[in-house]
C-alpha cells in the first residue's frame, strides 16, 4: 500500500482550561483567610476593583465601643475633674527612693499613663490612645534564639552553616528530623563534623533541643542536673516498658526496687520532653466556620454563609468611564479593559464560590440530618460521589469545596470533610454503617470494660456484631482502635490493674 498526503475532517469535542477558569476552580478550594488574601492583592493590582463597605485592602472594619462599667466611669469622672493620674516619677518621690527602684523596668521618664487630659473615649486631647499590643511582650522565635547562641559557640563560618541547616531541620517540639549523613551529604561536609557541630548544638539553652529521640532528650536534661547514673540510664533504655506500663519488666530491666523506681519516675516526669514548644513557632489562626447551620421554627435546617469572612467587592464603572475618556494611548486602553475583565470575573467567581459552598452545604445537612438531631452514632456514610451526583456537579468540585471549610452545627464545629466517611455493611439487612459511627461505638465499649473484663479485639468485633449486625473483622477493629490511640487489651489490663494498685 503506497504512502500519499491527504486531507481528512475530524469533528471532535475537548474540554479546554482558560487561565481564568483554572483561576476559578482554584478559588474553590481556598480558605476565607487565603481568600482574603487573594482579593486583597487583587485589589492592589486592580484599579477598578474597591471593597463593598469602602475599606482598603487588608484595612480592618472599626468596632464598636463596648459599654462602660461603673468603674471606668469612676476614672472619668475623676480625669473630668481635673486630677491627674501620677507618673512614675511622683510615685518614687512619695516612697523617698529611685524610679529605678520602684519600676526597675522603666526609665525614669517614661510615665505610666500619660498625664494628659483624657477624652470621652479614653484618648489623650493630643491623639489616639496607644494600643494595647505595644505592650505585649512577643516570646521569641525557637530559631532566632538557638541561632544567637550558635553564633557564640561556633566560630568557623563553616561549622555556622552547618548549624544553620540543623536548626532549620528542627520540628516544632525542637527533636531532629532528619538524618546526620543526609546533611552531610547535602552540604558536601564531613560526617564527623556534622557530629562534633550538633554535640556543639546540644548544649544549647533549652536543655534538650536537637535531640533525635524521647530518651536521648531526657538524658540530656537529666545529664544537665547530674542525675544521669546507670540505674537511670537503664531506665531510658527501657522506656518502652514505662509505656506499657509493664512494672515486672521495668523492675527487670533497671535492677532496681518499686521505691527507687517510683523516685526516678518522679524525675523523669518533672523533664520537658519537649523543650521545644516553650517558644513561639508562629501565628495560630482561630478556626471560623464557613456556614452556619440552625434549627428553624419549622423543624427544618436553616443553612447560611458565614458573611463576616467572606470578601465583598465591587467593580467601579464611573471611575472606569471617566479614565477612560481621557486615555489616548493603546497600551493603556487594552490595561483598562484587561482591569475591567478581571474585576467582572473576581466578582462573578467570588459569588458562584459562595453560591456552591452553600449548595454542597444543604446537601450535606440533608444526608446527615439524623447526626444533628441524635448524635455520632447516627451519623451516615456519604461519599464524595453521593453528593456530586445529587447536586450535578463533579466529584472534584465537591472535594475542593470542602477543603478547608468548617461548618458550625449545633453538635459543634466541624470540617467538612468529617462528613464524608466509608460505609460498613449490615449484616441483619438494614442500612450501612458510617466508619465514624464505629469508631465511636469502639471506644463507647472499651471506656465501658471493667477491670476484670477487659475487651479484646476479637470480643469487641463480636459484640458489634451482635448489638448492631456490623459486620467487621478482627484486624479492622485492631486498625480503627489504633486510630484512635487506644492501647491493646494486654496494655489496658496492666493499666487498670497498676491504678487498682495505686488506689
Amino acid at each position: 500500500m503506497a504512502l500519499s498526503p491527504r486531507l481528512e475532517f475530524r469533528q471532535a469535542q475537548s474540554l479546554t482550561l482558560t487561565p481564568q477558569l483554572m483561576q476559578s476552580i482554584r478559588l474553590l478550594q481556598l480558605s476565607h483567610l487565603e481568600l482574603n488574601d487573594f482579593v486583597d492583592a487583587e485589589l492592589l493590582r486592580n484599579p477598578l476593583l474597591e471593597r463593598e463597605d469602602g475599606a482598603e485592602p487588608g484595612e480592618t472594619e472599626p468596632t464598636e465601643v463596648p459599654e462602660r462599667t461603673t468603674e471606668i466611669s469612676a476614672y472619668e469622672d475623676t480625669v473630668e475633674r481635673g486630677e491627674r493620674i501620677q507618673d512614675a516619677g511622683s510615685i518614687a518621690d512619695g516612697y523617698d527612693t529611685a524610679v529605678e527602684n520602684v519600676f526597675p523596668d522603666q526609665a525614669a521618664q517614661d510615665q505610666l499613663i500619660p498625664t494628659s487630659r483624657l477624652d470621652r473615649n479614653g484618648a489623650s486631647e493630643g491623639g489616639d490612645a496607644p494600643d494595647i499590643d505595644q505592650f505585649v511582650a512577643s516570646r521569641p522565635l525557637l530559631s532566632e534564639h538557638l541561632e544567637a547562641q550558635a553564633n557564640l559557640i561556633l566560630r568557623m563560618p563553616a561549622d555556622r552553616m552547618i548549624a544553620r541547616h540543623l536548626i532549620d531541620n528542627l520540628n516544632e517540639a525542637g527533636y531532629l528530623a532528619v538524618e546526620l549523613d543526609s546533611i552531610a551529604e547535602l552540604l558536601g561536609a564531613e560526617l564527623a563534623d556534622v557530629e562534633a557541630v550538633l554535640g556543639a548544638l546540644q548544649g544549647c539553652d533549652p536543655v534538650g533541643v536537637f535531640a533525635r529521640t524521647v530518651p536521648e532528650c531526657l538524658a540530656m536534661q537529666l545529664r544537665e542536673r547530674d542525675r544521669l547514673d546507670p540505674m537511670m540510664q537503664a531506665l531510658l533504655d527501657n522506656i518502652g516498658l514505662l509505656a506499657e506500663h509493664n512494672v515486672a519488666g521495668l523492675l527487670r530491666a533497671v535492677g532496681c526496687d518499686r521505691e527507687d523506681l517510683a523516685d526516678m519516675l518522679g524525675e523523669i516526669r518533672r523533664l520537658d520532653p519537649k523543650p521545644g514548644l516553650a517558644f513561639d513557632s508562629g501565628p495560630i489562626e482561630a478556626v471560623v466556620p464557613d456556614v452556619f447551620v440552625r434549627p428553624g421554627p419549622d423543624g427544618a435546617w436553616q443553612i447560611e454563609l458565614n458573611t463576616e469572612v467572606l470578601p465583598r467587592v465591587l467593580v467601579n464603572r464611573v471611575y472606569y468611564t471617566s479614565v477612560t475618556k481621557k486615555t489616548r494611548e493603546p497600551a493603556e486602553k487594552a490595561f483598562l479593559s484587561d482591569c475591567l475583565a478581571t474585576a467582572n470575573w473576581l466578582t462573578k467567581s467570588l459569588d458562584q464560590r459562595a453560591q456552591t459552598i452553600l449548595k454542597v452545604a444543604a446537601e450535606i445537612v440533608r444526608q446527615q440530618d439524623q447526626f444533628l438531631l441524635h448524635g455520632i452514632a447516627h451519623l451516615r456514610p456519604m461519599t464524595l460521589k453521593m453528593v456530586a451526583e445529587t447536586i450535578d456537579m463533579h466529584e472534584s468540585t465537591v472535594s475542593r469545596v470542602t477543603s478547608n471549610k468548617y461548618i458550625a452545627t449545633p453538635r459543634g464545629l466541624f470540617e467538612m470533610k468529617y462528613f464524608f466517611t466509608t460505609a460498613i455493611a449490615s449484616s441483619t439487612g438494614g442500612g450501612d454503617h458510617s466508619a465514624e459511627a464505629v469508631r465511636h461505638r469502639i471506644r463507647q465499649l472499651i471506656e465501658a470494660e471493667a477491670i476484670s473484663d477487659v475487651l479484646s479485639d476479637d470480643t469487641i468485633a463480636e459484640l458489634l456484631h451482635k448489638e448492631q449486625g456490623i459486620e467487621l473483622a478482627r484486624r479492622t477493629v485492631a486498625k480503627y482502635r489504633e486510630g484512635m490511640n487506644i492501647p491493646s487489651s494486654v496494655i489496658r489490663r496492666r493499666q487498670k490493674k497498676n491504678l487498682e494498685h495505686a488506689g
